[in-house]
């Protein structure tokens, strides 16, 4: 009889913060990576955008939370309290991390609440300033012949930079895997690119876009099936499949997650205001500025990203695998 009352208080709570959500507490955006990062600034503009959608009653915050990549920041959220305060905002560090840890303190797709996705977006392979080559068939012959010489950095082990790298060393077939320098984060990492202490990197649009516009990299490809014939800067950037490799299509994208065992009104709420914010013209005019593209489809729904995020899985974990040579 006890537990029956005490289950019974509990689910009153859980209404009645349902139905006083978001209330006066903010909202936490829990980015698993740096500020300053490719992902920070989706966070940021998201924030933003459903603070709008939800009336302005909501207080959003982004926390950063980084740290093996990705892995720390999410294990935090899953281990939240499941009340809608605390939210995981992630890419698709979400489906590659089974492939790239042996042991997670979290399962993906047990152990969160999926409100919806956000954005795809390409990537880019880029390199120093000062690297011998100008076009991607140079680039490709040089990497071929010099691969031992040679660095690639990435944002650390997870990050989406490391996932394209290890991917793309694979699809190239290098004699010899490059030397890999993991950095904190996605700024660190493009920092030490333009001053020319490394020399290869692969990364999302929304962090390579304003450097490649500068000149303060080169650009080579990127990594869409086709090239992007729609963005101002990248169209005129040959695809990777384009030059010879066979399937290779990798797009990030970003998600929002909450802790498993999140009421449903709380939910709903969180979703309604997710799809009215990727319809704001405001920001979708920032992401396509990135090279970013809002997500339209039934991803947007928790259900149709979910199921997205398991084939992603189920993709991307032999692709790792059969990369294991360049994943040091």
């Amino acid at each position: 009889m006890k537990r029956v009352l005490v289950l019974a208080l509990a689910a009153t709570a859980f209404i009645a913060s349902a139905q006083t959500y978001p209330g006066t507490k903010p909202i936490s955006f829990v980015v698993p990576f740096a500020a300053g990062g490719p992902t920070d600034r989706v966070a940021r503009d998201l924030a933003e955008a459903m603070r709008k959608t939800m009336g302005g009653s909501a207080n959003f915050v982004v926390e950063n939370v980084n740290g093996a990549g990705g892995t720390i920041g999410s294990t935090k959220v899953a281990k939240a309290a499941p009340d809608g305060h605390t939210l995981l905002l992630w890419h698709i560090g979400m489906a590659s991390t089974p492939g790239l840890y042996r042991k997670l303190q979290y399962k993906p797709l047990e152990d969160f609440e999926y409100l919806g996705m956000i954005n795809d977006v390409p990537m880019t392979l880029i390199g120093k300033p000062q690297l011998a080559a100008n076009t991607y068939r140079d680039f490709e012959n040089y990497i071929r012949t010099h691969s031992a010489s040679l660095n690639i950095a990435h944002a650390g082990l997870g990050s989406a930079s490391h996932l394209c790298g290890l991917m793309w060393q694979a699809a190239v077939n290098a004699k010899e895997p490059m030397t890999t320098i993991p950095f904190s984060g996605t700024a660190p990492a493009m920092t030490a690119l333009i001053g020319g202490q490394v020399d290869i990197m692969c990364d999302q649009t929304t962090n390579t876009t304003q450097q490649i516009e500068s000149g303060r990299v080169k650009a080579f490809a990127v990594t869409t099936p086709a090239r992007l014939s729609s963005h101002k800067l990248l169209k005129d950037y040959p695809s990777l499949q384009e030059m010879g490799l066979k399937n290779f299509n990798l797009t990030i994208w970003h998600g929002l997650y909450a802790p498993k065992g999140t009421p449903a009104p709380i939910l709903k709420q969180l979703n309604d205001a997710l799809k009215l914010a990727l319809k704001d013209p405001e920001f979708i005019k920032k992401q396509e500025g990135l090279g970013a593209v809002v997500v339209t489809d039934k991803r947007m729904e928790p259900a149709g990203h979910k199921a997205f995020v398991a084939a992603e899985i189920a993709k991307l974990k032999p692709a790792i695998e059969a990369a294991g040579k360049f994943a040091d």
